[in-house]
Order: C-alpha cells, then structure tokens, then sequence
C-alpha cells in the first residue's frame, strides 16, 4: 500500500514567465535529468500516424506539428543529490501555458478531451506564453521568449526523458527549435546532435525493462511507485527511490498548485475493472462507464493475475478501426491497436537499420502491435525556494513535511463516489507538469534497478538497454535516435547549432556531413 504526497507544480503563464525565467534557467542547469510532456491542439489523421512504414509516420506527424501548436508544456527538472540515502533527487515541476502567435488547427475532438480533463481555453487564450513556430528569427535572441528557453534546455546537456516521445520530439523541434526535415533519417541525426546525453522514452522502459502488464502513463507511474513502497517496507538490501520537493514561500507560493496523488484504496469486494480502460487507458463510456478505471484497482487485479499474460488481439475486422476512430483525438496515437504485446519474458527483436537511420520494416507477423520519510512513499521534506531560483534547506519541521493528506468526505459513501469520479475524470489545469514528474519518476526509479553503486553518473549509466530509443507503436522493435553516415544534418538545424553552441562547433560539425 502506497501513501499518499502532493507534488507541488509551478503554474508558468505570459505574466510571470520572465519573473520564473531564473528558477527556471537554474532548475534545468543543475538537474541530472529532465522529464518532458505536451498537450497539443491536434493529431490529424489518427491511421497517418499508425501507418506501417515508419517514414510515411513520421511524415504523417510532420504534417501535424506544421499546422497544429503545442498548448501547453510541463517539465520536472530531477536533481540527484549526493551523500543521501539510496537514490534521493530533488524534483521541481513546472507547467507553462502556451499560446501559438500564428495561425494554427485545434480540433473539435481534441478542445472536447482537454477540457473534460480541467484546460483552460480561456487562460491559454488570456495568459498563454506567446511563440512562433519554425526557423529561428533574429528577434528571438533578444528577450526572453519559449525559444530562448528551448536553447537553455539544449545547452544543459541533460538527458531528455518522455513517455511514448516521438509525437512530443516531432513537436517540439517544430515549434521551438526550427522547420522539421523531410527525411526521418535527417531529424534522428538532428536529434543525437540536439541531445548529446541522450533521450529516453518511459514507455519503451516499462515494455521492454521493467515489463508491465500495461505501459500507459498512469499505470506505468503507480505500478513503480507501489514497487518502490513494498521495497522500503520490506526492508531489503537493494536500491530505493526518494524524492524532496522544494517549499516555495512568499510571493512565489502563489503560482503553486499542489497537485494530490493519493494512497491506493483496497476494496473489500471483487474487483471489477474496465478491460478496455485497463489495457489503453481509454474508455467509450468515460465517467458513465459502470466499471471501474481506478488504475490502482487495476494494478492490483493484475498482481492478483501475474500468471495470466494479457494479450491485445490482432483484429483483422472494422471493429479494430472502430476503436480508432471513436476515442479522443488525444489519446488516439498512444493507444496499442491491433497489437500484441511482446511476450514479457523475452528481449524485443533485434533492429534492422536502414541507411538514414530508419527502422527496417518486418513482416506483418514480425509486428507486435522530499529530513524524515514519509513511511512507503520514498518522499522527504521539501526545501525553500527563493525568487531568484536559489535553493534553501528549510531546517524547521515543516507541517506534514510539505506532503498534506487530503481531508476525507462525511460519509464512506460519499468518498467513494467522489473518489470513483476523480479517477475518471483526472482534473485540473497542470495535466503536462504532473505528466512530466510521473515519466521521471518512472525513469529514475527503473534506474535505481540498474544502477551500480560507487559508478558515476553519466548517460550510459542511466539505463544503458534504453539510450537513445523511442517506442513505436505496433512495432516490436524501438526507433533509434542516431547519425547515420549516410545522413546529413538539416541546414535549419545547423544554423540553430551556431545558436546554442557556438559557430566553431558547428563548423566541426559540417566537416563531417
């Protein structure tokens, strides 16, 4: 049984950002990883992006980033810290609500989604940090702008964490570093460049290392979190996961929103979940659905099952597209259609790489579609922050160390309900940064299984089965973020280099394209 905390995210917006710009600036400067997350107006043709032939997909999100906007951006900057017990990081989460100054695509399914989810159309609209898309402009070195920031985020050096990332790294170059290339060969290239400590994705993680019954965000997160618990309880000789979190005081406590994640119930009945919720994370039925899609129950019902292998079947019919083209625009892409997933006793299949860096295709058989820790929950008592971003021990006892449990309701009734809705509909405004501290969470603590102790941290180190290796869905193997020698590095690409790193890099660099 997992214990309730509150992650505190800082809500970044059009009026506040260049005062938060140094806590920012620091945050990302001195962590040791650095999660991301988006939320964006549009996909586009949800079969495009699914399409068998990687390249044809990449095109197909191209096509998406180019006319659709990023709405709003999280990141948990992880700071590991020294001389602690175990594994212990410091965490700051940011959400930032963005506003695209150019024309832009948001589709009707995806406004419907977003706002069942707790978004703000009117914030983003009234308050949104302004930016423009595409290739770099001259006026973008002079102020504070979300392109400015981009760069700060490209010269820490850190490793990049995501969660199911190709969508997100698609976006993320168009809008805030330069004019996506044609080819996939030609972006990967871009990106090894772009992140030289490497880019992990969660979700290839959970498939392929830490081997989930599921692999969804939600589930992915309590599952390690839950095994991270049962670990400290337990007492045993290996690695734990500890987090702090920073007490923000004075003004700087107004932008702060505590975000609750609460202890996982244990019901006296049966346990009876969504099937479909619990394999992708989605439900036709939303709220009205009459089973359950508490993901804790979830998790337990398969603890309960560890024997039975849950397979998604192959579904030759319409009624695989059906399922497509019913669930929300945003969550579309992330669902493992027509799949089957890898059986977890096994490695994924070895990588065929193409020339440029493209995966080679299979056949359709080949295809598998925060001083005092809170007991089980691995978090510590949070630090001060200033307004200039420092960090400040806070050495008095902080009320229930900065991690406040939720008051209950009247009745055991009423909770119940109240708890049943809240699990279905994940409210709230900082959906991103709250995404953005689970994928790190569930990256440091798969690192904790890997990590040998006394060795140095660097990008291999990490976890070295995962560096640099993007989940595709609907394929067994991952896309991997390398420099073919036969590819090219983007022209847009390397006059953003001369930006970030200096003109001499650069000019090493086109020695060798």
């Amino acid at each position: 049984m997992t214990s309730s905390i509150v992650v505190p995210v800082i809500d970044v917006q059009n009026d506040n950002f260049k005062e938060l710009w140094p806590a920012m600036v620091l945050a990302i400067k001195t962590a040791s990883f650095i999660a991301l997350d988006t939320e964006l107006s549009g996909l586009g043709n949800r079969k495009a992006l699914l399409a068998e032939c990687i390249e044809d997909r990449y095109k197909a999100i191209c096509n998406a980033a180019r006319t659709r906007s990023i709405l709003s951006l999280g990141f948990a900057c992880y700071k590991k810290l020294e001389n602690k017990d175990d594994d212990t990081y410091l965490v700051q989460v940011y959400n930032l609500t963005l506003l695209c100054s150019e024309k832009y695509i948001i589709e009707p399914q995806s406004v419907q989604f977003l706002v069942q989810h707790g978004f703000d159309f009117n914030k983003q609209y009234a308050e949104g940090v302004p930016y423009l898309r595409g290739n770099y402009r001259g006026v973008d070195a002079h102020g504070i702008n979300m392109r400015m920031l981009f760069v700060e985020l490209l010269r820490a050096r850190k490793p990049l964490v995501l969660h199911n990332g190709l969508i997100d790294m698609v976006f993320l170059y168009q809008c805030f570093y330069a004019q996506l290339p044609d080819k996939l060969g030609t972006f990967t290239a871009d990106l090894s460049q772009m992140f030289p400590a490497g880019i992990y994705d969660t979700k290839y993680a959970t498939e392929y290392e830490l081997r989930f019954a599921a692999s969804y965000l939600e589930y992915a997160y309590k599952k390690c979190k839950l095994d991270n618990s049962k670990s400290i309880e337990a007492g045993g000789s290996g690695r734990h996961l500890f987090l702090e979190f920073c007490k923000y005081t004075g003004h700087l406590s107004k932008y702060v929103d505590y975000r609750p994640c609460l202890a996982g119930s244990s019901p006296d009945g049966p346990l009876n979940v969504c099937q479909r919720f619990s394999d992708y994370d989605w439900c036709p039925n939303g709220s009205q659905c009459p089973l359950s899609h508490d993901t804790d129950l979830i998790i337990q019902h398969d603890e309960k099952n560890k024997k039975k292998k849950r397979k998604r079947k192959r579904n030759s019919s319409s009624q695989g597209k059906a399922e497509v083209d019913g669930a929300p625009e945003s969550k579309q892409p992330h669902m493992e259609l027509e799949q089957v997933i890898p059986d977890r006793d096994t490695k994924p299949l070895p990588v065929t790489e193409l020339a440029d860096g493209a995966q080679a295709q299979g056949s359709e058989s080949d295809e598998k579609m925060n001083t005092k820790v809170e007991e089980g929950n691995g978090v510590r008592e949070p630090q001060a922050a200033s307004a200039d971003g420092e960090l400040k021990t806070d050495k008095e006892e902080v009320e229930g160390n900065g991690v406040s449990e939720p008051q209950p309701l009247a009745t055991p009734a009423a909770e119940k309900k109240e708890e049943s809705m809240r699990k279905k509909l994940e409210g709230g405004t900082h959906r991103t940064g709250f995404d953005a501290f689970m994928t790190g969470y569930i990256f440091s603590y798969a690192a904790t299984l890997t990590e040998k102790v006394g060795e140095p941290l660097s990008s291999e180190s990490w976890l070295p089965e995962c560096l640099n290796k993007v989940y595709l869905s609907g394929k067994s193997v991952p896309m991997h973020i390398v420099k073919s020698t036969f590819s090219k590095s983007f022209k847009a690409h390397m006059r953003m280099m001369a930006v970030v790193w200096g003109k001499s890099v650069v000019s090493k660099v086109e020695g060798t394209v």
